[in-house]
Parts: C-alpha cells; structure tokens; sequence
C-alpha cells in the first residue's frame, strides 16, 4: 500500500512540472488549451474517499494556479469535478461493480468506457475555468468555444499518457 502512495505522490508533482513546464505554453490557434493536470485527478482509484478527493482536487488546483498566476480559479474547478466525480462513477458503474483498488484507465476498462468517464469530467472542469476566467457570460460565444476545443485538446493528450503510463501490468 505505502508502494502505492508513493506512485501517486510522484505522479502528482509529474503532472504539475509537465503542465508548467510543458503544456502551460502550449495553445492551439489561441482558442484550444491543454490542462493535462486534470488527468492526476482522473486516475485516482475509483474508492477514493470524497474528502481525499477534495483535497487533492484544491491542491493540485492550488498547484496549478501558482503556476499559472491565477487566483483560485483552478482550485475551484478541480474541487468541483472532484466533487462531481463520484456521482459520475456511480451512473457508469457496471453490472457487477468496480474491483477494490482500480484506477479508471483505458487498459482496464476501454477507451469507450474512458471517454464516458473523462470527457464530460474534462468538460466540466474547463467550463467552470473559462467561465470563471472570463467573469460572467459576457462573451459566451467566445468561451464556449474555448471550452470545446481545449476538451478535446486535453483529451487527445491525455489519451496518449494512458497507453504509455497505464498498462495493465502497473495496475
């Protein structure tokens, strides 16, 4: 188990150098922007308690703003599809449940059943950002086509990340 914890303190602070070494710079025609932190938080075993979830939802949030010089606009979104996340898992469970310990990944459960999972996740996370970054539905046009793009953008990354990180043997 203490094996385990490590993994994930160290995917945690890989996640958040990548994002701001990596992906905070990167925008596709200045509408499309890659969050790829979001993915710590969307592998977390599927028991996690919703208090753990919060937490490491603010942190990595909290993480995420300092890099980004925003002001608590991260921490919110993740704190709400940390918050959504279990509600989400529940409409998706199967017939006869999740294994203890199983982190929602491609290997495990498929990329249909992924793209389920993460994608309107993604999408909330990315609508609560934009919205909150812009102040308002002043230009809701504008945003929501921020939000789309960047969804996909941060879901085609991500789906790379699971076929080399996640296989099925390091479950």
């Amino acid at each position: 188990m203490s094996g385990r914890i490590l993994i994930q303190v160290f995917s945690f602070f890989a996640y958040l150098l990548v994002q701001a070494l990596l992906f905070k710079n990167l925008v596709l025609f200045d509408r499309a922007f890659c969050f790829a932190y979001i993915g710590f938080l969307l592998l977390l075993p599927i028991e996690s308690s919703v208090i753990i979830l919060l937490v490491l939802g603010f942190v990595m949030g909290l993480g995420a703003d300092v890099f980004y010089d925003s002001l608590g606009i991260h921490a919110a979104s993740c704190v709400f599809i940390m918050f959504v996340r279990n509600y989400w898992l529940n409409l998706l469970t199967p017939q006869g449940g999740y294994d203890p310990g199983v982190i929602p990944s491609i290997a495990l459960d498929g990329w249909q059943w992924f793209s389920s999972y993460a994608l309107p996740l993604i999408f909330l996370h990315h609508l609560v950002l934009f919205f909150a970054e812009a102040a308002g539905f002043g230009l809701f046009s504008f945003t929501f086509v921020k939000v789309l793009a960047s969804t996909l953008f941060t879901f085609m990354v991500l789906l790379p990340i699971q076929y080399f990180f996640y296989n099925k043997r390091r479950l």
